[in-house]
C-alpha cells in the first residue's frame, strides 16, 4: 500500500492505499441524474492529505469518517484540480470507520506538479499551492 504522501500525478491506474474521508462537498452536473453527480472530499492517512473524487453512488455511499481502501486508483488532473479516485478501473471499498491516525497537511493537490527533467513520465514537486501545505523533499 502506497501512503498518500508518496503519491504522485500519473496516467495509469496504479495506486493501492487506505485513509479516511474527513470532509465531503457535493457538486452535480447540470444532469439531474445520479450518474452525473461528483463530490470531492478531503481524505487523509497518518503521512499526508489529498482531495478525492467520487462519482454518482459512490457521493452518497460513503460519509465522513469512514476508512476507505483504493484498489488501482489514479491521481491526475480534472479541470485543472488534482485530485485522487478510483477512475473507470479503480475500487472504493468502505472497510471501518472513525479509528484511524491522520494528518491534515501537507495535502498533495495543494502542489504544483512538473514534469522531471530527468525522465518524462515522472512528475516531481515545484511548489506549494497552499500556504497550509509544506513540501516533502524529492526521493531519489
Amino acid at each position: 500500500m502506497v501512503q498518500l504522501k508518496d503519491v504522485v500525478p500519473a496516467a495509469q491506474n496504479n495506486i493501492n492505499t487506505r485513509f479516511i474521508l474527513l470532509d465531503k462537498s457535493m457538486k452535480t452536473s447540470s444532469s439531474s441524474e445520479d450518474l452525473n453527480k461528483t463530490c470531492v472530499a478531503l481524505v487523509a492517512d497518518e503521512t499526508a492529505a489529498v482531495h478525492f473524487h467520487l462519482w454518482g453512488d459512490e457521493c452518497n455511499g460513503f460519509e465522513p469518517g469512514d476508512i476507505i481502501c483504493l484498489s488501482n486508483g489514479i491521481f491526475s488532473y480534472n479541470r485543472n484540480s488534482l485530485l485522487l479516485g478510483a477512475g473507470k478501473r479503480g475500487k472504493i471499498e468502505k472497510v471501518g470507520e472513525f479509528m484511524m491516525a491522520f494528518v491534515e497537511t501537507p495535502n498533495m493537490s495543494e502542489i504544483r506538479w512538473v514534469p522531471d527533467p530527468n525522465n518524462c513520465k515522472k512528475y516531481i514537486q515545484e511548489a506549494v499551492i497552499s500556504p497550509h501545505s509544506r513540501i516533502f523533499p524529492p526521493k531519489y
